[in-house]
Formats: structure tokens, sequence, C-alpha cells
């Protein structure tokens, strides 16, 4: 993976704009960090900062041929195939990088090219000759791309930080962005970018700016068909997907790990991909995560049954894996908090995120390249209100439903009504394209939005999260089961498949059945770890507290004080719901809001109503 950055201007000669390109380059170097470029004619400058994952020499980048450079981030798993299409026309290649891959595909066949890329991709290309460019996105949105206007061109980023370096792109946000921190967040809504002048190509969309302006298009959707296979056909099809998905992203120069945190997805990604080392004589290395005296604190819940460390012990023992277990401090995962506001560049999930993030530190030590488990439930209904029919029909996200409270807390005068509605405009904006099927019953239906509601909102929030932490430092991490294979195939397949033996994702169990062992494949949902020390809340009451009587407190420009004195008096008891989903708890809020102010405080942020 790697980050980009361009800039593209008619009205002024870009060749002298080395000193900010050099600016926007530098704040990405954490996304690569073995090597930089760039690129420059008169009206356009390109920047690359490259993590080398697959062919180191002939993989640099800019790339140009011909007329054409592109900036490219992430990676192909159909690469092979690609380039044997392209041989095939006479089409020829000088390494067997899957940059120059992508770069010849968009030569020969223009904007269609991102319909036959399977991978996780933001890229931008540019016609020196034509003065053109045109910026891409893959169909799940794994990897980012940010854009914004900017003197009299346009300017794009992998990070929202690259964006900000330029002087004409300022750190203001206006009341729609207070909203989208304290109503969706730590969701944005999709193609926003919650500062006022910056914006984000949303996931299956391209676009092409010249000087005629921009615009952009959708080249991929979800579409509603007919479910026609058995449901023995449909679990050997979903067996063959998920595997075919995590052999193809087994592909790499640099050595390879996993994350196994010994629950269902990372388990069967793990469980695949030993068997893959083992057939050319090589073992696989898993890495979980934990927290200290976490044993000793746990309480088991109905969404948090019991612990993962048992389960992981098992199955690197099943697999025959080599396992590292990072054990977190809360003083730790509390100090990160600010790490995780930095690589997200917007306040995240808490600890959640800084948990991530020293995690994918320990694992870039001695790995460039991890693959993980993330988006499974979102697909496959894993998740708690896919199975619960109170919160399933909520008219709204179903992760997010304390919208009045959250509202409650804000300093600008906005009643619960208009909060509401405001969030309810992007919850309608997904059930607008939600494509169904005549037949379909009330809960297909409402499955069929579900399905779109986590994939455009909650997953794309734990994508965003697991790019920022991960590349922050230098860390390449994959996810097999977005494949848009498999997320194509799934949102054709019958609710009552999926949720076979009455189970979340009880399909994918049956699918797996052959790979894990039987008390392993049928385990109940459990989240990603967090620490359940009482000393976390306590530590984050004292740090607000103390926030709170800083003079040069900023959360209170969003948060009235008043209110937020009021929580920490009770403890948090009084707001009542969680912020989202079942992992942003009290403690997580309480976290969430030293987020804000520290994101205020360093990207000085200005409010303009």
């Amino acid at each position: 993976m790697c980050g980009i950055a361009g800039q593209i201007g008619f009205d002024r000669d870009m060749r002298k704009q080395s000193e900010v390109m050099a600016r926007m380059s530098a704040v990405l170097a954490p996304r690569g960090p073995d090597a930089h470029g760039e690129y420059c004619d008169e009206a356009a400058y390109l920047v690359h900062r490259r993590l080398i994952v697959v062919d180191p020499e002939n993989g640099k980048q800019p790339m140009t041929s011909g007329r054409y450079t592109i900036v490219y981030n992430g990676e192909l798993y159909n690469t092979e195939d690609i380039r044997r299409d392209l041989a095939a026309k006479g089409v020829e290649f000088n390494g067997h990088s899957d940059t120059e891959v992508v770069l010849k595909a968009f030569i020969q066949y223009g904007e269609d090219c991102a319909q036959m890329f399977n991978g996780i991709f933001a890229f931008a290309v540019w016609d020196s000759a034509k003065r053109r460019l045109f910026l891409c996105r893959d169909r799940i949105g794994v990897k980012p791309l940010f854009y914004s206007f900017a003197s009299g061109g346009l300017l794009f980023a992998s990070e929202i930080k690259a964006l900000l370096k330029h002087p004409d792109v300022k750190p203001v946000i206006t009341s729609q962005g207070v909203m989208d921190i304290m109503l969706m967040g730590p969701a944005k809504r999709v193609g926003g970018g919650v500062f006022r002048d910056i914006s984000e190509i949303p996931p299956a969309h391209y676009a092409w700016y010249d000087g005629d302006g921009f615009a952009m298009s959708r080249y991929w959707s979800l579409e509603a068909e007919p479910h026609t296979e058995s449901f023995e056909e449909t679990s050997a099809h979903v067996r063959e997907l998920i595997t075919d998905a995590v052999k193809r992203q087994l592909v790499s120069d640099v050595p390879l790990c996993c994350f196994l945190s010994g629950g269902l997805d990372s388990s069967v990604i793990s469980a695949i991909a030993a068997k893959e080392f083992a057939a050319r004589g090589e073992q696989l290395a898993t890495w979980s995560i934990d927290y200290k005296d976490n044993h000793r604190n746990f309480r088991a819940s109905s969404f948090q049954p019991d612990e993962d460390a048992p389960w992981i012990v098992k199955m690197a023992e099943y697999i025959g894996s080599y396992h590292t277990d990072v054990v977190l401090d809360t003083p730790e995962i509390t100090d990160a908090l600010d790490d995780a506001v930095l690589a997200r560049d917007l306040p995240g999930m808490a600890d959640v995120d800084s948990s991530l993030y020293l995690f994918c530190k320990e694992i870039k030590k001695r790995f460039p390249v991890a693959l993980s488990g993330e988006c499974a439930d979102e697909i496959f209904g894993g998740y708690p209100w896919y199975h619960r029919k109170e919160v399933l029909f909520y008219n709204g996200f179903p992760w997010s439903t304390a919208v009045p409270e959250r509202a409650s807390l804000m300093r600008m005068k906005i009643t619960a009504s208009q909060a509401e509605e405001f969030v309810r405009t992007a919850y309608n904006e997904t059930l607008s394209h939600t494509q169904y099927l005549d037949g379909d019953s009330a809960e297909e239906r409402r499955m069929r939005e579900m399905y779109l509601l986590n994939l455009e909102y909650f997953m794309a929030t734990l994508l965003d999260r697991k790019d920022r932490m991960s590349m922050a430092n230098g860390l390449e991490v994959r996810v097999p089961f977005c494949d848009y294979r498999i997320v194509e195939y799934a949102y054709n397949i019958p609710w009552a498949m999926k949720a076979y033996n009455g189970r979340e994702k009880g399909l994918v169990r049956h699918a797996m059945s052959s790979i894990l062992p039987e008390d392993v494949l049928w385990r109940k949902k459990s989240p990603y770890p967090k620490t359940h020390n009482p000393d976390y809340m306590a530590l984050l009451t004292k740090k607000l507290t103390n926030l709170l009587d800083d003079k040069d407190c900023r959360v209170t420009e969003i948060i009235s004080a008043d209110k937020l004195r009021a929580m920490l008096a009770d403890g948090g008891a009084g707001f009542g719901k969680n912020w989202y989903g079942q992992l942003m708890t009290v403690p997580q809020t309480f976290a969430y809001f030293l987020q804000i102010d520290r994101w205020m405080r360093e990207y000085d942020v200005r409010i303009e109503y």
C-alpha cells in the first residue's frame, strides 16, 4: 500500500508548486516509508509514497507510459488474469507489479478498466496530452481517496491531512461538520470529508477532471437477482469464494502474517492461509491482541459471552502457526488516543482505534503485510441488529440510535427532530438506491436495506479505522471478505440460508465446517476485544475533568460544558445508550470527547456557522 497526492491546475504553472507538494508528500510518509517519487509538468504535480510489497525495482512510482502517468495505492488480486488479457492484445510489460497492470489496463480500456479489477485501490492517471485527470476508488472503499477544489484547480490525496497542508484548504467546519461529528461520528456521510472544503470519492466511483470541470460516475452497484442455488450449492459456493479470496491475497514478495482472534472470521482466514503456507514448507505467523489483567476484569455478557484468549491458543495449535500475543496496558491505549486521531484525521472509535494502532505498530516490527477478518459480519449477518426484531426495523442506523441524546449534548442549538432529520437524510439516501425483487417479503426487503446500510456506513467506518491505524505504521492489511465477488453473491442469498441453524453467520459456519474445529466453528460471535479494566474509566474521567478546567479547552466549542460535567458526575448513566454499536459504551464515549478536543487543537479547527 502507499500514499498518493496530486494537484491539477490550468491557470498556474504547477512546476512552481514544489514546496507545497513536498509538504503534502511528507505527511503521507508513514503510508509509504520505503520510497518516494514525483512527476511534474505545467498542469500537473503528482507525488507518491511507497510501501514495497511486490516488484521492488519495477514498481516505482509515479509510473509513466507514453503520455500517461499513474500514482496508485492498493493491491490487485487478479493481476495475472489481467496481464494475460493485455499480453494477448500485444501489450508489453517491464516488470510484474500490479501498478503497471493498472496503468496499461487504463491505457487499453479507459474508465472501463475499473470493472476489471479485483482488489483494493485508489489511483489517479494523468493524461498529459489531453490535460485530463482520472481518479478511481475500489468497489468497497477499502482504500481512501479525498479531494478538494483550491486555487482554481483540483487537489487529491490518500488522507485529509495531506490536503490540509495546502494553504488554500482551510481547517474549517460548518454546522454540517459539527453535526457530522456529533450525530454521525465516528461514521462519515458517504462522500463527505467533515471539513467544509474536503470531499471523498465514494466507493465504486471514478471521476474525470479537465478544463471543462469535474464529473463523477458510479461504475458498480449491487443488483437484486433471484437466488436459484440450493442450500448445499450455496454453501459450497461460499466456501469456494472465501477460499479463493484468501489464496489470492497471500501473494506478496515480503513476509505476510494473519490476525487471529479465535473468532470465526479470523480463524477461517488463518486456517486457509496456514494450509497454503504448509504446502510450500513454511509456517504461518499469527497475531492477537489482549489487555493487561483482562482475565481478572472480564465479565461475561450476551454480547461477549467469553474471552478470546483460550480460543486463540486452541486455533494457533490447531493450524500450527507461530503465534504472538500483544498485551496492552491501560495507560498505553489512553495515550494512543492522540496517535489515533492524528492517523484518522478525525475523532474515531476511541480505544478501539488506539489499541489497533498499537497492535499494528508491533506487527510492523516484523511484518509489512497482514490479513484480517473484517466485513464478514456486515455481509453475512453477524451483528445483533440483524437478529433482534426491535432493532432490525428501527427507522435509522440501528447501531446509532442515541441521536436525540447526542443532540442534547451539543452547544449548537438543535432540536431532537432536527437532529433525527439530519441523520435520516443520509439513511434514506442509502435506502433510495437499494434494489429489491418483486417477490421479496418484508423481512427480505429489510435485509437488503440492512446489507447496504452496513456496507456504506458501519463497515465503511471499520475500514477507515483499519486503513488509517495500519498505514500510520506502514503496515498493509488485506481484508479477504471484502472481495467484491463475495459481496455481490451474498447480497442475493436468502436470509433463511444466511441464518442457517438460527445462528449469526450460520451459512459461513456450515460452509467452512471442514477446516475448523467444531467448537470454534460454532462459537458465539465475539466482538473486537477491548479492555475491561475499571482503571480505564477512572483515567478517562480524570483527564476529561482536568480538560474542562483548562482555559484552552476546545471540546466545549462543540459540546456543552454543563452537559459534559453532568455526564462526568453520574458516570454517563444519564446518557442511557451506547454511542456507536456495542464497542462504544460510556468509557469510549468519554474517550471520543477527548479525541474531539485533541483533533480541534492539532488541526486548529475553526467553526463557521
